[in-house]
């Protein structure tokens, strides 16, 4: 089996998995507790705390500990807007964010908020004056994702940020598939809020961040003890945090040879494709991507008998986000950048990169990808 479906989920590391087994098995305390057990949790909690904090050159005490991305997304979301609602009731965003992100601006529509959903151009960006544009004297909150999940297209957030300096809105991105693949420095983009996972980059499920700017203030989604400093009730997840942290250290590690390893995997594809007379299109293709995604447009083909065979012949991808790829829905993505009509939404496949993958694979993967379009082709 070839897997080929990293933005959707990642293989647990092995230097991941010991340090969380390791955890498992000697830390237990609660880390909210004053013994000894207690203080070794704590310690162990805000050595990770630090470790990620440094990843994304925030603090440790603006770092929020999640049970994922989704979670961060819905806090960054509900929780600013809800704190802000005496300043306003507008919200921006871009109609190609993850569903986290979206279906929490379709609810807080519910509540009484109105959100400007940001069109893009042909490959999936989104442009500064278009946020100049829509801001007003209302407008509280502008959530716009680093990279997109489907098509990796990186968005101008340090601009975006530049612009809403002296601005009321607080400016929050979804990084979850960018944190640990690119380098973050929350200062350089001007964000107040960013939301990552750590089953993204090769750590456990069930476990994400939200880094929270020092002085900003949102209202929390969960009540009960004081833990995350008042911001997030529930005792940490502390082996879960133990091995996000390392899987942190080994990304950052590896993250500059990484971008040479997946760029030479998408050439390898690219080329195989060529070379077999098979007929594709880089969707995207024109924009700035995030380094380990690539989704890839078969014309002719039905994207069901094109995963299915895939999967047959040993190779894992997907049609798009994993939060809907199960009912092989429309991509809402792929939609606002071609249309409702476009055939591409019925023949796009997205290859992501990740660990335990070579040169060899890949070669592999696109010689069975080139062989299964070929006999699909209508």
């Amino acid at each position: 089996m070839i897997y080929l479906d990293h933005a959707a989920t990642t293989p647990i590391h092995p230097e991941v998995n010991a340090a969380y087994m390791r955890a498992m098995d000697t830390v237990f305390g609660n880390p909210s507790s004053i013994h000894s057990f207690g203080r070794n949790s704590r310690k162990l909690l805000d050595d990770s705390r630090k470790v990620i904090a440094e990843a994304l050159h925030a603090e440790p005490t603006e770092i929020i500990f999640t049970s994922g991305g989704t979670e961060a997304d819905n806090v960054a979301l509900f929780g600013t807007a809800n704190s802000l609602i005496e300043k306003g009731n507008h919200i921006i965003t871009t109609a190609i964010e993850h569903h986290a992100v979206l279906n929490s601006c379709k609810e807080l529509e519910k509540n009484g908020f109105q959100v400007t959903y940001l069109p893009v151009d042909e490959n999936g960006k989104v442009h500064v004056a278009q946020v100049a544009d829509a801001l007003t004297e209302k407008t509280i909150l502008v959530s716009i994702m680093y990279g997109n999940n489907e098509i990796g297209t990186i968005q101008p957030i340090k601009e975006i940020g530049e612009l809403l300096k002296g601005h009321q809105a607080v400016f929050h991105t979804d990084a979850v598939q960018a944190f640990g693949v690119v380098e973050l420095d929350v200062n350089e983009l001007n964000v107040d809020l960013l939301s990552a996972s750590a089953h993204k980059l090769n750590g456990p499920k069930g476990v994400g961040l939200l880094y929270q700017r020092k002085g900003l203030q949102t209202n929390p989604l969960l009540f009960g003890g004081e833990q995350e400093r008042k911001r997030r009730a529930g005792t940490e997840n502390v082996p879960a945090i133990a091995g996000f942290a390392e899987a942190v250290k080994i990304a950052q590690k590896e993250m500059a040879k990484n971008r040479i390893k997946y760029a030479s995997f998408e050439k390898i594809l690219m080329e195989t494709f060529e070379q077999n007379e098979v007929a594709f299109e880089v969707n995207a293709g024109g924009a700035e991507r995030l380094p380990h995604v690539i989704n890839i447009s078969f014309p002719g083909t039905d994207i069901e008998s094109l995963l299915v065979n895939m999967d047959m012949a040993g190779i894992a991808v997907s049609s798009g986000s994993a939060c809907t790829a199960g009912s092989l829905e429309p991509s809402h993505v792929l939609s606002a950048i071609c249309g409702s009509e476009t055939s591409k939404l019925r023949n796009s496949v997205r290859f992501s990169f990740g660990l335990g993958l070579d040169e060899e694979i890949i070669r592999q993967a696109a010689e069975k990808t080139s062989e299964i379009v070929k006999r699909l082709v209508k």
